[in-house]
């Protein structure tokens, strides 16, 4: 009768242990995802928002002086402290002139040729 008490004992603390062990490792993934990019942003990129769009960008793009001005924009704005992704402070069609120039002097300083693409969402003429 005592033995199958302790017994009894044991378990119930062993179990209560797995509880408390699941909860501690469930709050770590937890943390984990709400710290992770988005699965649809590649490695090397970011994503950022103008106005009501969202673009994917390369995280090199930020190092640009022209988009160093912007986050400075943004950050003026919004504050360093933001919650959720960067926001840029400026209008959709200049931020899609800045990426162009921005991207074409990546490719430039690369040694790569420079080659015009259509822009997010319009249709290609090729």
């Amino acid at each position: 009768m005592q033995s199958a008490k302790c017994n009894r004992l044991r378990r119930i603390i062993n179990l209560r242990y797995l509880i408390h062990q699941w909860r501690l490792k469930s709050r770590t993934i937890r943390k984990s995802r709400s710290n992770a990019a988005p699965p649809d942003v590649p490695a090397g990129h970011v994503a950022v928002h103008v106005r009501s769009r969202r673009y994917v960008i390369r995280a090199s793009y930020l190092n640009h002086p022209v988009f160093q001005q912007l986050l400075s924009n943004a950050e003026e704005e919004y504050g360093f402290e933001h919650d959720g992704p960067i926001t840029i402070p400026c209008d959709e069609c200049l931020f899609e002139e800045i990426l162009t120039f921005v991207s074409a002097t990546d490719l430039r300083r690369c040694g790569r040729a420079v080659e015009s693409r259509p822009l997010l969402g319009e249709e290609s003429v090729w």
